[in-house]
């Protein structure tokens, strides 16, 4: 039996997924199949070193040492095929701010920010908040899965005040990982047309078989240039709580820019135990996290057999990356409301609504299937339940 076997119970701990799910979707009892953490302990090493700096018992100022950024360089390189060096790392409490600093450092509140929708929620908060204007630039469906229409993509790029492109990769919540021909596409249009890209790649070490993740910035010198990648640990191996991430740049005048905007924020060096847990985590989570694809694996083979057999008005769109599933409820006839209360109220299954994307989320919902095997098997049973009790 491997660690994943092993049911966590979230409840009492202050956790976001499991102590405000039943108030966030209005619902007692709800199974939270929503928010992007897991239900599963970190690695052990990770634990055993954060154990290992709390004994110390001093947590005064930090200073970022070199094995931080040996420990993320190796990463990179092993992991990702991309050579990065020390200058080009950039500390961030989190994806989130990091997003929220570009914009605010390269687009004035008369400019456009440009996203693919159905896309990850937080990208249009962070423009609204800047009070600059979301630019949509959809993702085509088809039977084959999703695809980036690049004549539309170039259309929007090619409007002088759009200064800045966020891009999800892989791409959440579709579960694109996209190839290195779509984005040296995505990077040359950026470059034609002088918009600044910004990679969201949090998700970029959960890609399932078959499939291979490619840093935009590597793709060519010109993408490297015009590229801000964001990265963190807290996906991969459940650390959202411990606030470290970090910012790739290797074009000096825009590292420069963006630190300038963290400045602002009076943001200097990671949480203690964030550093000593990056570093435990890249240093000695290959194992684990091999194991983890595997049970998330087994995991949409339950959910999709469940699907089929039972429950063949829902479709699943199987993802190439991220844990997540992109679910298309559209042959149940609901309108938004009427999805939300069946989702919340009837089947009492909470998962992020598809609306909540943007433009292209209409009838769908995207599942967290980071879960234990049994958790997934509840939810599955509840809505068929939910399905069929009026048939």
């Amino acid at each position: 039996m491997s660690e994943f076997d092993e049911k966590l119970d979230r409840r009492g701990t202050d956790c976001m997924k499991w102590d405000v799910a039943d108030k966030a979707f209005g619902a007692q009892d709800v199974i939270p199949m929503w928010v992007a953490d897991m239900d599963f302990p970190t690695p052990r090493a990770v634990t055993e070193a954060i154990i290992r700096r709390a004994t110390h018992g001093a947590f005064g100022y930090n200073v970022v040492p070199q094995s931080y950024y040996d420990s993320i360089i190796g990463w990179m390189q092993r992991r990702h095929d991309w050579k990065i060096e020390k200058d080009w790392i950039v500390y961030t409490p989190g994806v989130i701010p990091a997003l929220y600093w570009a914009v605010g450092a390269f687009t004035k509140p008369d400019e456009k920010v440009l996203v693919q929708s159905p896309v990850y929620y937080v990208f249009y908060n962070a423009i609204a908040a800047r009070k600059r204007e979301v630019v949509c630039s959809e993702l085509v469906q088809s039977e084959a899965g999703y695809h980036i229409d690049f004549e539309d993509l170039e259309k929007k790029l090619s409007d002088p005040s759009v200064k800045l492109m966020i891009f999800c990769s892989p791409h959440n919540p579709v579960g694109r990982v996209w190839t290195r021909e779509e984005l040296l596409r995505v990077s040359d249009l950026c470059c034609k047309h002088g918009v600044l890209l910004v990679a969201d790649e949090i998700h970029a070490d959960l890609v399932w078989k078959g499939h291979k993740h490619i840093p935009v910035a590597s793709v060519s010198k010109e993408a490297a240039a015009n590229t801000i990648t964001c990265t963190a640990p807290s996906k991969t191996f459940n650390l959202a709580g411990l606030a470290t991430a970090n910012a790739i740049i290797s074009n000096p005048q825009i590292r420069e820019q963006f630190c300038e905007e963290r400045r602002k924020s009076a943001i200097h060096s990671p949480d203690t135990f964030g550093m000593v847990a990056l570093e435990a985590a890249y240093n000695h989570g290959e194992v684990w996290l091999s194991d983890l694809m595997e049970y998330l694996e087994g995991n949409y083979e339950l959910l999709e057999r469940y699907l089929r057999e039972h429950l063949p008005e829902v479709k699943p769109l199987k993802p190439e990356g991220t844990y997540l599933v992109w679910l298309d409820f559209r042959s149940l006839g609901l309108d938004e409301e009427g999805l939300k209360q069946f989702l919340n109220q009837e089947a009492r299954v909470a998962m992020d609504q598809g609306p909540w994307f943007g433009a292209g989320g209409q009838g769908f919902a995207r599942m967290n299937l980071a879960c234990h095997r049994s958790t997934l098997q509840d939810a599955l049973q509840r809505l068929e339940h939910a399905i069929h009790k009026g048939k």
